[in-house]
């Protein structure tokens, strides 16, 4: 173990991350030194920031916590704390039973760890962070919370209610991130769409990102997590109109059959959600859309899944993800529907919108062979400089693969690259 050392870990989604990446700043401005999610923790101290959406990401942050409690009974840990939404969600019940935890916090109470080391919360650099990711690029996370109560998730339970982030403090912390090398912003939030309604009165996301766009110095903005209802169709305007805002948009569908978006409480109907993306593409020429659906839910019969299946083939979505439904204590669906569909045909049904998601990926990549696309670098990786376009987020989306031969490229720079090649998923370019 090294003294003074500690050791994060953060499982779930980037909204998580920035809250690791705040935590560290802390640590580090009262002198500690942090890993985050090393290959070999040597600290004497593991802090986790847990995931509580679904059940696989409850499962994989139970056993982290236990392998962590393992290591401190075997005397390579002095300490385990824990944080975040599955803490927040089951404090009582993971405190019995897994009482080797020095101390279980929320998902808005970490800061309090800070304090019981011993150690001061520094309230004056409470947006700064120490960034996790390739010093081009950032999370920026604008809200918490969700009033939005879809029927499947647990989300509301978790966060409480929607909570935007003034704008002068969002753009503060822009202006701060640029001015330490980040020239590309992930824009998150648990609903994007919602920001501004409950402390302007009204949708204000439009004039939040062109007010981000204006900040000297950032290249590239890319949305994620809109929601269908009431989409603000001025963000459309600013998408078109702003060279820096990217033709890009991360938009949850769930589904289209009405039956099964009723059940959901998503307040939308099949015809809408044609609607939408017809609109979203008419008014934003060359729009990549990226939605997640579901599978599973209960009222999915054969009839609803045909629905999205044509729905799928009709859309063509650039970039596409899919879950299946599991039941979360204290939705409105586990308190008033029936978990009716098999496990087996869940899975069935999940591994045959990704055949199909697979195929039409293909063709999306491959009508981008002959272009000259913009593509910022984020790494190298054997004979291959690693980077991305506009149309692609961190983590989630293809990459953009450059031979080394083309000469040197530095990380986070841009170049312009010709697209010689695709796969499935990937694709293949030469440094213009």
């Amino acid at each position: 173990m090294r003294k003074n050392t500690i050791d994060i870990i953060t499982l779930g989604c980037s909204k998580n991350l920035v809250d690791s990446e705040r935590l560290i700043r802390q640590l580090e401005l009262n002198g500690y030194h942090v890993t985050h999610d090393s290959d070999n923790p040597q600290g004497e101290i593991a802090v986790v920031n847990t995931c509580g959406f679904i059940a696989d990401a409850q499962e994989e942050s139970v056993n982290m916590i236990l392998e962590l409690c393992q290591a401190k009974e075997e005397g390579r840990l002095k300490h385990v704390y824990v944080m975040g939404c599955l803490s927040e969600r089951f404090l009582k019940e993971l405190g019995k039973e897994i009482p080797q935890v020095d101390k279980f916090y929320g998902k808005f109470n970490w800061t309090e760890l800070v304090n019981d080391l011993g150690k001061v919360y520094m309230k004056e650099h409470e947006f700064e962070r120490r960034l996790t990711t390739p010093k081009h690029y950032a999370y920026l996370k604008i809200s918490e919370g969700c009033d939005r109560h879809c029927a499947y998730c647990a989300i509301p339970i978790i966060t409480g209610r929607h909570q935007s982030r003034p704008m002068e403090n969002i753009i503060a912390e822009v202006e701060h991130l640029v001015s330490e090398g980040v020239k590309e912003f992930q824009i998150i939030a648990q609903e994007l769409t919602y920001y501004g309604v409950d402390i302007y009165g009204k949708q204000k996301i439009a004039e939040l990102v062109e007010r981000i766009s204006d900040v000297k110095g950032v290249k590239w903005i890319r949305l994620h997590y809109a929601y269908p209802k009431n989409f603000p169709m001025d963000l459309l305007r600013v998408m078109r109109e702003r060279k820096n805002v990217c033709k890009y948009l991360d938009i949850a569908l769930q589904h289209v059959s009405t039956k099964v978006l009723t059940n959901m409480q998503r307040h939308v109907t099949k015809e809408d959600t044609y609607a939408l993306i017809e609109k979203l593409r008419q008014e934003v020429p060359g729009i990549h859309i990226r939605t997640t659906l579901m599978v599973g839910f209960p009222g999915e019969g054969e009839q609803e899944f045909d629905e999205l299946k044509e729905f799928i083939k009709w859309a063509k979505f650039d970039r596409m993800g899919a879950f299946a439904y599991s039941e979360e204590e204290g939705t409105y669906a586990a308190k008033n529907f029936k978990d009716e569909v098999p496990d087996e045909v869940k899975q069935a049904r999940l591994s045959e919108l990704m055949d199909l998601q697979q195929s039409i990926s293909a063709e999306v990549q491959a009508r981008k062979v002959g272009k000259t696309l913009k593509v910022i670098v984020d790494r190298r990786e054997g004979e291959y400089y690693v980077g991305r376009t506009e149309f692609d987020s961190p983590e989630v989306d293809p990459e953009v693969l450059i031979p080394v031969g083309d000469g040197t490229l530095r990380k986070g720079a841009f170049y312009d690259v010709e697209i010689t090649d695709s796969d499935d998923f990937d694709l293949y370019g030469k440094r213009v």
